[in-house]
């Protein structure tokens, strides 16, 4: 009875909204049983590694105060208030540069905007806080809107080239006439009309794109900022698509060597990575919805063989006359039971009444509208302005269309 909310015979209102409903909980349980199994494995990964640290610390802790004869209570105040004064940019090494000067408060509105936000710096004064939160509501929604746009040239880009690849693979087997070559020559440049690239190959395009752009940035970042390949393909990811740690952050050393072409080519890769990045998301979020909708359809498929075993064994409990008549009652009535029908198609039946609908609702339509207006007496004519207009009469739905687009043109 649970799956009943999926089954064909719902309005289609109805059944859109309950099938939204069934997409949204399947991707709530899934998207929970996708945290549960991360925490587990990453508590397995890095939990010893903590426990040790942390004894390790504990005992150095222990020997520096019995070394300088200091209470534990008093080192603990110490390092307290050095965590507060981190949290506003104070750090021991000296080679680090400010972080309020302009371009680290350059770099820091960056990060806001770009939605990483890794930590390294943060407002201090009430003012600036209160500051953030305004700059932040428009910085991050102006720049979610460049994305958005970036993306769509990015597919169409991606999608006009698959397209002249498919044509001239097509040429090359003879699969284009010189009819077809000389209407596709003459099509317009940005029309994407007829075949369109797959879902599946704009994602493969997308991954090599982000992993050539992640591994030439940690090309240049491994020597510059001492960290090894891997460390820096974690930041590229971390940064990029816009986590935010802050474990590592890139350019925050007062000298470089090349340091200004250092950072443009931090401020380039960072663009161009989270762009792709934030790309490449978006499309594996659509090939999830798919896999969710395929997941649905498996699911409805299995409630109709439940609901047709169920139907089966109903029918072979009742007197097949009564059925029957039963049946026959309901059809001429319109009164057919949901249990009964379901959209499938039954025993007695050429086609399942739902294909039966689907396939004679528009002409229906056009049969109550044809005998409304003759039962009126107010035929629908044409006049003169419509047919110079280019609008054919026309029969049934086409008919019905050319009409209203020729009341439209007539009333302009």
């Amino acid at each position: 009875m649970a799956c009943r909310g999926l089954c064909c015979c719902s309005p289609p209102s109805l059944g859109a909204f309950k099938e939204d409903n069934a997409r949204f909980l399947l991707l709530a349980v899934l998207i929970i049983l996708y945290l549960l199994c991360g925490a587990a494995i990453f508590s397995a990964l890095e939990h010893p590694t903590e426990r040790e640290t942390q004894e390790k610390w504990l005992a150095r802790f222990e020997n520096f105060s019995q070394r300088f004869n200091l209470t534990p209570a008093e080192l603990q105040e110490l390092l307290c208030e050095y965590e507060s004064a981190y949290l506003v940019g104070v750090r021991m090494n000296t080679l680090r540069r400010p972080r309020w000067d302009f371009s680290g408060a350059f770099y820091f509105v960056a990060t806001v905007v770009s939605t990483i936000g890794f930590g390294m710096s943060t407002p201090a004064t009430i003012t600036g806080k209160l500051f953030l939160i305004f700059y932040g509501l428009i910085g991050c929604a102006g720049t979610i809107l460049f994305f958005n746009l970036f993306l769509e040239r990015l597919i169409t880009i991606i999608a006009y080239v698959m397209k002249s690849c498919h044509e001239r693979q097509l040429r090359r087997r003879g699969g284009l006439t010189q009819d077809s070559q000389q209407v596709a020559g003459n099509a317009e440049v940005d029309s994407l009309a007829g075949w369109k690239p797959s879902v599946y190959y704009v994602m493969l395009i997308l991954c090599l794109a982000s992993l050539i752009i992640s591994c030439c940035a940690s090309a240049m970042y491994t020597p510059m900022e001492g960290w090894t390949y891997i460390e820096s393909l974690y930041f590229c990811f971390v940064a990029f698509s816009t986590i935010g740690f802050g474990d590592l952050v890139s350019s925050q050393n007062a000298q470089y060597d090349s340091q200004g072409l250092y950072r443009l080519g931090n401020f380039i890769f960072m663009l161009m990575g989270v762009c792709c990045m934030y790309s490449l998301f978006n499309v594996i979020s659509i090939v999830i919805k798919q896999s969710i909708n395929w997941i649905i359809k498996k699911l409805e498929s299995t409630c109709h063989r439940c609901q047709r075993k169920l139907f089966r064994s109903r029918r072979n409990v009742v007197v097949p006359g009564v059925a029957r008549s039963q049946r026959n009652i309901s059809i001429e009535s319109d009164g057919v039971l949901e249990s009964d029908t379901d959209g499938r198609r039954m025993s007695g039946e050429m086609i399942s009444m739902k294909d039966l609908l689907a396939s004679n609702k528009v002409s229906l339509a056009i049969m109550q509208k044809q005998l409304s207006d003759t039962a009126n007496g107010c035929p629908r004519t044409m006049s003169t302005a419509a047919r110079h207009n280019g609008f054919a009469g026309g029969v049934g739905a086409l008919g019905i269309m050319n009409n209203r687009l020729a009341e439209t043109s007539t009333d302009r």
